[in-house]
């Protein structure tokens, strides 16, 4: 399965092939500001099913941290993906492609919620212990 995506003005075009390793919500500080919302919605990759198929010379990086390296439209300021080179994964945020069927698995990050969420998916207060964290769940 193919999906395609693209910033706000569709200079940037992103596609990933097959499955994500997983999906689900972020409701960390860094993810909120980037955002501009109240959570983050994320689609995980491996690297090889991500590829940037039109507009790669508008594609910006910014790198607050080691563990991210935010891309986005230098044109119209859109956001695409958050390479995690630590992770070895690719989050392409989830409304950069609308033909995936997101069915979210999980929210990290909870701890720092500021939209509670009653959806009955687990909530970790950070990661998952595979992915570094605690993989510490706290109550809905």
């Amino acid at each position: 399965m193919t999906h395609t995506g693209a910033c706000f003005c569709g200079t940037v075009q992103v596609e990933v092939t097959g499955e994500p390793v997983g999906m689900g919500y972020c409701h960390c500080r860094s993810c909120r500001s980037w955002s501009g919302g109240p959570v983050n919605a994320f689609t995980l990759w491996k690297p090889d099913a991500v590829r940037v198929i039109a507009g790669a010379a508008s594609l910006a990086t910014f790198k607050k941290t080691a563990i991210s390296a935010r891309q986005y439209c230098s044109k119209c300021g859109g956001h695409l993906m958050t390479n995690h080179p630590t992770l070895g994964l690719v989050d392409v945020f989830a409304a950069t492609l609308p033909s995936l069927a997101f069915k979210p698995g999980v929210h990290v990050n909870y701890a720092e919620t500021v939209l509670p969420m009653r959806d009955g998916l687990p909530k970790l207060k950070d990661f998952p212990a595979e992915l570094g964290g605690t993989g510490e769940t706290v109550p809905e």
